[in-house]
């Protein structure tokens, strides 16, 4: 009896630790269960997060917006403005922003629209806004003191503030070499330069093409005068028209609109006499569209070459810093030969013959290198040419 009553127990003992066993297993399996889906909710919790993070880098980029004020040449100026211009629509497509709403500009008819221009860009929410042009700089100065939350870039000049970017050039570098090409192609010896608004920085591009001239031939003579305008292309007819009457058979224009006369002066000289052999050189941008010509079906186009400043490029570079979080503000930026900020077109592979192209890489080549210093005010360039 008692055997089978330690047999009944054992099997009882045995039975309970199976069970408690089987509890444990069960309890152990919920347990990692449990860290099972709490590793998911992590990793989901995770995920999310990521993609908040990127869902919110998309909304900064897509909230970032852009604008410029022109000066009085106006967008379609074919020279400063329009550079300036293509280059914040190339920044506005390569970040598939839209035209006119993220990226935009207000055109000033007169110097009054300057400030009226910047402030109701600021109204409007513009994170970044340009003046272009060293006339815009009073203005640009002024308005970003008063709005510290905006961040500015003023183009050829400069404005002391936290919030503003200071872009320059060294615009007598590449002057310097289409004043090369120019003493290479005259006939006449005689040249000729056509300021808008006598001031140090169009000073820039006239003594840098003084000494490119007479770097090549010193005895070569340079004409030089100023319209008192960058929108007056009546002004520029005339003044060209003077010009070639005197002899000079190559001219170089600093002058944004104003430009656009003595284009259409070399123009209407060619048409009345194909053979005569007078030349435009652009500024800012390549102007070897604007000297084109037919005559009794034959084309001819009067650009020599375009002393190439890229404000377009340094207007897309900044844009992009800016959208990255990256805006240099209280800086200034210049870009010259070194950082292909200024160049010389080669568009009229026919006017700009391969001595020429030549004599002109030579001449960059020591700019470079630091062999020549080009000169910048007349100071300078009276200081160059007793070196010659």
């Amino acid at each position: 009896m008692k055997k089978r009553l330690y047999f009944l127990f054992a099997m009882l003992l045995a039975a309970a630790m199976v069970l408690g066993a089987c509890g444990t297993g069960d309890d152990e399996g919920q347990d990692t269960n449990e860290t099972d889906n709490t590793q998911t909710e992590d990793q989901t919790d995770e995920n999310q997060s990521n993609e908040d993070q990127q869902g919110e880098d998309q909304k900064e980029a897509a909230d970032f917006t852009v604008a410029m004020v022109t000066d009085v040449g106006g967008v379609d100026d074919k020279s400063f403005n329009q550079s300036a211009w293509e280059g914040l629509k190339a920044f506005g497509q390569e970040n598939g922003m839209e035209e006119m709403k993220d990226y935009t500009y207000a055109q000033s008819e007169s110097d009054a629209d300057y400030k009226t221009n910047l402030n109701r860009l600021v109204r409007q929410g513009y994170d970044l806004i340009y003046g272009i042009g060293f006339l815009l700089q009073p203005s640009v100065d002024e308005v970003a003191q008063q709005n510290p939350d905006t961040n500015f870039a003023i183009v050829d000049s400069v404005v002391e503030q936290p919030n503003a970017a200071s872009i320059t050039f060294k615009e007598q570098q590449g002057s310097f070499l289409v004043g090369v090409a120019a003493a290479m192609k005259t006939k006449s010896n005689k040249v000729g330069f056509i300021g808008g608004v006598e001031g140090d920085l169009i000073k820039k591009f006239e003594v840098g093409f003084r000494a490119g001239v007479k770097s090549v031939n010193p005895d070569i003579e340079v004409v030089v005068q100023y319209a008192g305008a960058f929108d007056a292309a009546d002004k520029g007819k005339l003044i060209a028209s003077s010009m070639y009457n005197q002899g000079v058979d190559v001219i170089y224009h600093a002058s944004g609109a104003t430009g656009n006369g003595a284009f259409a002066e070399a123009k209407d000289r060619k048409k009345n006499n194909p053979d005569e052999e007078i030349w435009m050189i652009g500024v800012d941008r390549d102007q070897y569209a604007e000297g084109a010509v037919t005559v009794d079906g034959q084309e001819y186009n009067i650009t020599l070459t375009s002393m190439l400043k890229r404000v377009d490029v340094a207007v897309k570079d900044l844009s992009t810093r800016a959208l990255e979080g990256d805006f240099p503000g209280g800086e200034i930026i210049e870009y010259g030969l070194k950082d292909n900020g200024v160049g010389i077109a080669t568009t009229n592979k026919e006017a700009l013959t391969d001595e020429i192209v030549q004599e002109v890489e030579a001449w960059k080549g020591k700019i470079i290198n630091g062999d020549i210093q080009v000169p910048k005010n007349e100071d300078e360039l009276d200081e160059y040419l007793n070196s010659l």
